[in-house]
């Protein structure tokens, strides 16, 4: 998917909604269990309840992983489900160096290899640019760098300083000399938005994926205000608050509702600061 795809999708729902698929085989409803394939038959239920209200879905692989040979086989039918029109995110946050980052691009972006085929990885950038532009030799493929994360643990190492910058300012700024806002986007935590002006003046251009609104406690009419750019900017990503919304039989219903009351107020900060 393209810059001007992902805008335009955006444009058209009203919502820059990122879906969270942190699906935990402990907490989803417990009648899904009689089914084959618990996982996806929940994920599949929450795709076809929300997706008419966002633009995206993000797996977190973790929740995948930790099922073995079984989740992978839930996470490779779930992307499969996706609507074609809905941008994905493997949210993996792979780097290492060279050879080992292209092994770990192959598996979420070459279908032939691995039959997985996202549009995006979150990536650490920690390592340097050799563990980041493997990720970019794949054609149309995104990658989505750590900048800013929204956990008390981020100043530990983000918000130190570098010269006459914090850390996190200068990864916005090295990294933009691997790859421009076509094929890069930055993760930026929802409950930092008072630095969202401070990384709109060193990326104005690019999307940034902000975690953190709904369970975290980020405010959404913050990160709008001071994080939204001329062609919105912006994949606003909620989790629990939507896919855990109910743990009965209508938990898709109650994921339904979350999901358009997020996009509803995604409808008015679009028409107020775009």
């Amino acid at each position: 998917m393209t810059y001007q795809e992902l805008f335009q999708q955006i444009s058209t729902k009203r919502s820059y909604l990122c879906v969270g698929l942190d699906t935990d085989i402990r907490k989803i409803p417990a009648h899904l269990s009689k089914t084959d394939d618990p996982i996806f038959e929940f994920n599949k239920q929450i795709i076809d309840a929300t997706a008419d209200h966002c633009v995206s879905y993000k797996p977190n692989i973790a929740f995948y992983e930790a099922l073995g040979p079984k989740g992978w086989e839930s996470l490779q039918k779930t992307v499969e489900y996706i609507p074609k029109s809905h941008f994905t995110i493997a949210d993996a946050k792979r780097g290492d160096i060279g050879n080992t980052s292209g092994l770990y691009a192959r598996a979420f972006f070459d279908k032939a290899s691995s039959g997985l085929d996202f549009d995006s990885i979150t990536v650490a950038p920690y390592m340097g640019s050799d563990s980041v532009t493997p990720f970019l030799a794949f054609e149309n493929k995104w990658v989505i760098l750590l900048a800013l994360t929204s956990n008390p643990g981020s100043a530990d190492f983000q918000r130190l300083d570098v010269g006459d910058a914090a850390l996190f300012e200068n990864v916005l700024r090295t990294s933009q000399t691997w790859a421009g806002a076509e094929r890069m986007m930055y993760v930026v935590g929802a409950t930092q938005a008072s630095d969202f002006e401070k990384i709109r003046t060193v990326v104005p251009d690019h999307f940034l994926l902000v975690p953190g609104v709904g369970a975290q406690g980020g405010n959404l009419e913050e990160v709008s205000k001071f994080g939204m750019n001329k062609s919105c900017g912006l994949l606003v990503n909620a989790s629990r608050s939507i896919i855990y919304a109910g743990n009965g039989t209508d938990f898709a219903e109650k994921a339904k509702q979350e999901a358009r009351a997020l996009q509803q107020e995604m409808a008015i900060y679009l028409d107020k600061y775009l």
